[in-house]
């Protein structure tokens, strides 16, 4: 199954300001999170942004939320699952009820915050595609054991690249040109 721009939702969850520094490759994570967000920006994929207890871990991080959509919800939470929380269920139930079926993760901890969200919103009947190289953790260990469950659970693991360029669909397209320089 191929991601389409017309049928996702960007959810980037909890990359926030008090918890990125003790991210494992949180630099680059942070990069492709920014990849993400900029095709989605150019492609009409609408973005969802979370915050887990930002009281007490800090608002999203400047990077990503200098990089947001217009108009992009940021919604705080305090559940660990984003399925949980109200307001960002809500959010993607109705995306979902205009087509968009196709739900893709990124952020962290891949395997807290994020692997909770995957496992509760594809109970909902959407297609998880979750992003290997624009999700971590404190440890590189629990991205593995995050990875290996949600492989398990049937979810999909991709990566920032994957998603960009399925997105786009072709090249020598306006779009292909404006995003092509992220790649290199």
């Amino acid at each position: 199954m191929l991601l389409s721009a017309k049928r996702s939702h960007l959810l980037v969850v909890d990359v926030q300001s008090r918890l990125m520094p003790a991210i494992h490759e949180g630099g680059s994570t942070l990069r492709n999170i920014g990849v993400l967000l900029q095709a989605a920006s150019r492609l009409g994929v609408p973005v969802t942004v979370t915050e887990q207890y930002p009281k007490g871990l800090g608002p999203t991080i400047g990077p990503v939320a200098d990089n947001l959509p217009a108009a992009t919800p940021v919604l705080p939470k305090t559940s660990f699952s984003a399925a949980r929380d109200p307001a960002t269920a809500e959010r993607v139930v109705g995306l979902r009820g205009e087509g968009r079926d196709q739900l893709v993760i990124c952020g962290v901890e891949a395997h807290i915050c994020v692997l909770q969200s995957a496992l509760g919103l594809k109970d909902t009947g959407l297609d998880v595609f979750v992003v290997a190289d624009a999700v971590s953790s404190r440890s590189p260990h629990s991205v593995n054991a995050a990875c290996a469950r949600l492989l398990h659970a049937g979810c999909h693991w991709v990566t920032t690249e994957m998603v960009a360029f399925e997105w786009m669909e072709r090249a020598a397209t306006d779009d292909f040109r404006a995003l092509s320089p992220l790649f290199k």
